[in-house]
């Protein structure tokens, strides 16, 4: 399905679509950048119904708000920002799905356990660190979406995430590299 992201105030291209109304004044992810469109264009592609899912990372909500627009069921928020959970809030309310958003404390995250799936658009450092959480917070065959990578760094991400995660593959749009990948049976 098409999905498109509107700035506040702009009127929508296409009422077929879903439309993503955002408030760009207030945290990372417009929609533009291409670790964040990466990761839009992977939820227009895949299905999110009746999910579980973690918006690890989670800047102006955007990509929280486009999975529950697809039906996800609930999405957990998860931000070092106060201003992003803020804005994620924000951007939830004025697309009608803020009941599906859960905030986490960052210093908390240990706590999400049994979710679907994890969309984590950081950088690759915290990436490499948060690998064995990640694997932690998903039910068996969960999966990942990985971004804000570098080409350079793909193969890094990949080996690191081979040794927990099975099914990876990589979509690159210019410098930039998605990763998704599949929970692997308990090693």
């Amino acid at each position: 399905s098409n999905s498109w992201v509107i700035p506040d105030g702009y009127e929508q291209v296409d009422s077929e679509a879903v439309n993503l109304i955002l408030d760009p004044g207030l945290a990372f992810g417009t929609g533009t950048h291409e670790t964040t469109s990466l990761c839009l264009k992977w939820l227009d592609q895949n299905d999110v119904k009746d999910k579980e899912l973690v918006d690890f990372g989670c800047g102006s909500g955007i990509l929280a708000v486009m999975a529950l627009l697809h039906g996800a069921k609930q999405v957990t928020c998860v931000d070092i920002d106060d201003q992003a959970i803020q804005a994620t809030l924000q951007n939830a309310q004025k697309n009608g799905v803020e009941q599906g958003i859960k905030i986490i404390n960052s210093e908390n995250v240990h706590l999400i356990k049994n979710k679907d799936g994890i969309l984590a658009n950081i950088l690759a450092e915290p990436l490499m660190m948060f690998c064995e959480d990640f694997y932690q917070m998903l039910k068996p065959n969960g999966f990942i979406v990985l971004s804000g990578i570098l080409k350079s760094q793909k193969n890094m991400i990949c080996d690191k995430y081979a040794q927990h995660f099975v099914d990876i593959e990589a979509e690159i749009e210019h410098d930039w590299v998605r990763v998704g990948a599949v929970k692997g049976p308990v090693s």
